[in-house]
């Protein structure tokens, strides 16, 4: 037997971090960082005031809070939710995470035992795969084409007897594909038949380029049979360092996540939480306004692929933070990603981190993470891979 921490692999973003040891950036060539998706800028200045006052004038705020998070916080969450899927959620169906990883552990937690599965479609989230390593929990790939869609038929056809979940994220993280209404609601469906449940992560919601609810699960008066519903504060209110996150779900559900977070960290950060409670109530135009420039900037990748396109290169997703691309390179991504970092000054991750060791088909492939760069920033960096 081994320790737990011993059954899953370093964390990616640190290991591609330690490239850049012993490699000099010229000034007028500096690093262009794509590996890691998170804003960099501060929230805004309204923001950390309102932050500041809390904790200058809410002394509560420094003490222990409820582990399901703060009531008006929960309370909100639900109302917009509703709102935004046109769908029904109460209060007491939604609870504050420190993340969505931990929201994700949580729900992992409450659904599985030793030798238990879930099914993950490839290219995956790491952190996802880690955690289930930790647990005990096998991670089923789920194989899926150019397009980047899984097939809930394939995905029928994994599940065991010992399967507890399929999770999905959308916009997905690494490929930053959107996946369809119709795709959800036959995951849904799927797992509702099978007596399993289905974990959907919108991390990167606020950043869909599709107008209206991007799913209907919500619509369905017993989501909460199948649905657990994943997202994270962190993208759009910039609050990355304040580990504020969310878990909607049946209340015998968070019944259970409540004695997971309550061991783990009995509850999440409240200045954090305070701060997503202002953005929510006094930063939708501002929000509105990060998503368009989030859109712009996926649309100038989309603009620029002719370039690469020429060398051999080939898209195969684009939203949320990411674009994900086969490169035309003999070797594998995990040597070309290194090696872009000294040849290119481009730090960026290869596919590798997000497929089996054994699937070769992580080998042709990059993520690049775009928040961070603006259109200017994306010509450059595309001048850069263009010349590898």
């Amino acid at each position: 037997m081994i320790p737990r921490t011993a059954a899953t692999f370093s964390p990616p973003v640190m290991e591609a971090r330690r490239w850049l040891t012993g490699v000099h950036f010229d000034a007028d060539r500096p690093l262009i960082n794509v590996s890691q998706a998170a804003p960099v800028d501060p929230p805004p200045q309204a923001m950390r005031q309102a932050m500041a006052d809390v904790a200058l004038n809410n002394d509560d705020a420094h003490l222990y809070g409820p582990v399901l998070g703060l009531p008006k916080l929960r309370d909100e969450l639900a109302a917009q939710v509703s709102a935004h899927y046109a769908g029904a959620v109460e209060s007491a169906q939604a609870a504050i995470t420190s993340g969505c990883n931990q929201a994700f552990a949580a729900a992992i937690a409450t659904l599985c035992a030793e030798g238990d599965e879930v099914i993950l479609p490839v290219p995956w989230y790491f952190n996802h795969k880690m955690w289930l390593d930790m647990s005990g929990v096998a991670a089923v790939p789920l194989a899926v084409g150019d397009a980047l869609l899984p097939d809930p038929d394939h995905a029928a056809s994994l599940i065991t007897h010992r399967t507890r979940a399929i999770a999905l994220v959308t916009p997905n993280n690494p490929g930053g594909v959107e996946y369809p209404e119709e795709l959800v609601q036959a995951f849904f469906d799927l797992a509702r038949a099978r007596g399993i449940a289905l974990i959907v992560d919108e991390t990167y919601r606020d950043f869909d380029s599709r107008s209206g609810p991007p799913h209907r699960l919500f619509q369905d008066p017993d989501w909460h049979d199948t649905l657990i519903h994943l997202y994270s504060f962190s993208k759009a209110y910039r609050l990355t360092g304040h580990r504020v996150g969310a878990i909607i779900a049946s209340e015998d559900r968070l019944t259970e996540v409540e004695k997971f977070l309550d061991t783990v960290a009995i509850c999440p950060g409240q200045i954090g939480q305070h701060a997503a409670l202002w953005g929510m109530q006094n930063l939708d135009s501002w929000l509105a306004g990060e998503r368009r420039e989030i859109l712009a900037r996926r649309q100038a990748i989309a603009d620029s692929m002719h370039r690469l396109d020429a060398k051999g290169w080939k898209l195969l997703g684009l939203g949320g933070y990411f674009a994900y691309m086969s490169h035309p390179f003999e070797e594998s991504s995990a040597l070309l990603a290194p090696r872009l970092v000294r040849d290119a000054a481009v730090l960026t991750l290869p596919g590798t981190m997000f497929h089996p060791t054994d699937d070769p088909t992580g080998a042709r492939h990059l993520r690049i993470a775009f928040a961070n760069l603006d259109v200017a920033g994306i010509d450059v960096l595309f001048d850069r891979l263009t010349q590898v």
